[in-house]
């Protein structure tokens, strides 16, 4: 580290390379606030948030692990844009799940229930169908962190997450144990990301389809 005199006649600290070492670089040379700030520009830090509970056996009023997503992703700083509960049928899981996505109140769907692997667990099947993009570290990270918990019976837990209609859409298990874990550890704390990163491609591919319709009716005025 030497020290050299800038032009305004104070010394300013500059590291072996060169740089200021006041402010810390990325790979590219680029300052690493700036660039951590650029990655993030795109977040959503209010989202509105779906839960919906998949279960023959509970209603709303007996969805602990329902209120368990809501009281964290709330205490997080986030709404509840809506609360559902469906019995474990593929066709009405799937048509719950794609009827949320498409609210324009809704920037993340949270599901509970139906990730195991009796005949009638299929919230797996009927949401995965739906996505235009998986993003199995999502599935990948939780089965690693409730591995502390329950061991090798995780190996039985099918969470997963992907983003459908440019909506994050994650699928926990039915305890509450389970959904305080993933939504504690994992999407309140990438939820708004990956939301605003869904958001912004979904928003640059209806302006390039604008372009093209506008293009094509300059084509047919001429």
């Amino acid at each position: 580290m030497t020290e050299e005199p800038t032009d305004d006649g104070h010394e300013h600290a500059h590291d072996d390379h060169g740089h200021d070492s006041e402010h810390a670089r990325d790979d590219h040379g680029h300052d690493s606030e700036h660039a951590h700030d650029d990655h993030h520009h795109h977040d959503i830090h209010e989202l509105g948030v779906a839960v919906l509970t998949v279960s023959s056996s509970r209603n709303i009023d007996e969805d602990a692990a329902g209120d368990a997503i809501i009281e964290i992703v709330t205490e997080a700083g986030h709404e509840m844009s809506v609360r559902e509960l469906v019995r474990d049928d593929y066709d009405k899981v799937q048509g719950a799940v794609n009827r949320l996505v498409g609210r324009g109140d809704t920037d993340c769907v949270i599901t509970t229930g139906g990730t195991g692997v009796t005949p009638d667990d299929v919230t797996i099947e009927a949401v995965e169908s739906l996505f235009e993009k998986h993003l199995p570290g999502f599935g990948e990270l939780f089965r690693t962190l409730s591995y502390d918990e329950i061991g090798t019976k995780i190996v039985g837990t099918r969470a997963v997450a992907g983003v459908a209609d440019g909506v994050p859409v994650f699928c926990l298990p039915g305890s509450e144990n389970a959904v305080r874990l993933g939504t504690e550890e994992i999407i309140v704390e990438e939820a708004p990301h990956l939301a605003g990163l869904a958001k912004r491609e979904e928003e640059a591919e209806d302006a390039e389809e604008g372009e093209d319709a506008e293009e094509g009716e300059n084509n047919d005025g001429e």
